[in-house]
């Protein structure tokens, strides 16, 4: 976290931190006794959940929507097939060989959301799983909650997924962007407000006895996106925008250029082997 006031900083990362664990405490695959973990286990019955998660949720759909279910939710169960069942500091400790196949995600449309009444149901065996957009959501949300109790221009980044609230510095925050690819520059661009989001093949990956996988799957198949790109960098009008759109782009492999470039979206894509293509209106 940056802020652009240094007096404000303790107070910035109270708001920070809070912010972090409401988002944990409701999103949380990792965790029992998140919204999210309650939910997965109540066996097709449907639940109330907090304002917060109902929020979530919204963006987790809208996202599935925009991208026509590349960004699916209901991809928790493809995830745990493929051994990312526990927290991801933990995965390196376990290379066993994987216990059950591949399984394609339920599909998004499959999750009844009655925003009204803040009630969610999903199947019997269904598990979600919000990570591909809680938590650009809680970048967003952090940064909107110092910028609005504070006053002082902010960004926030978590784990590359970075929101900017407030009057930024003179010559905006500059990012650096990472191309997922060690022979590759690593570039850096300047934001006023917004999201900025990389998604990449390179960033999380775990192995399963003689396979490696990473964490960005096709809902279809529930196995892990070809690496048509290495990383996918986009620019948007908040985080979840961001990491929405450059989530999808990894899933999608080259048609995403035109993708991209239809819905007016700067972005930065990275071949494996360190080629760069950019969409028009990513700064040279």
């Amino acid at each position: 976290m940056l802020v652009a006031t240094p007096k404000a900083l303790n107070a910035a990362q109270a708001i920070l931190s809070d912010q972090l664990a409401a988002i944990d405490r409701a999103c949380s695959r990792f965790r029992d006794d998140s919204e999210l973990a309650a939910l997965n286990r109540a066996g097709g019955h449907r639940r109330t959940v907090s304002a917060l998660f109902a929020r979530a949720i919204t963006v987790a759909l809208r996202a599935a929507v925009v991208t026509d279910g590349d960004v699916d939710p209901t991809c928790g169960r493809s995830l745990a097939s493929l051994g990312y069942d526990v927290d991801f500091d933990m995965l390196a400790e376990s290379t066993s060989e994987l216990i059950e196949p591949p399984e394609p995600a339920a599909g998004w449309r499959s999750v009844e959301f009655d925003a009204g009444q803040r009630s969610v149901r999903i199947p019997a065996g269904v598990m979600l799983d919000l990570g591909a957009t809680a938590k650009a959501l809680a970048a967003d949300l952090a940064a909107e909650a110092i910028w609005r109790q504070l006053g002082c221009g902010v960004l926030v980044n978590l784990g590359g997924d970075i929101a900017a609230a407030g009057p930024a510095p003179d010559g905006g925050w500059r990012v650096g962007v990472d191309d997922g690819v060690a022979a590759a520059r690593t570039g850096v661009v300047a934001i006023e407000g917004g999201g900025v989001a990389t998604s990449g093949t390179a960033f999380r990956r775990w192995r399963r006895g003689d396979c490696e996988f990473h964490h960005i799957v096709v809902p279809s198949t529930g196995l892990p996106a070809d690496a048509y790109w290495a990383a996918v960098s986009v620019a948007a009008a908040s985080c979840v925008d961001a990491n929405t759109a450059s989530t999808a782009s990894i899933i999608r492999g080259r048609p995403a250029l035109s993708w991209l470039a239809g819905m007016g979206l700067p972005a930065r894509l990275v071949r494996p082997d360190g080629r760069v293509v950019t969409t028009e209106g990513w700064p040279t």
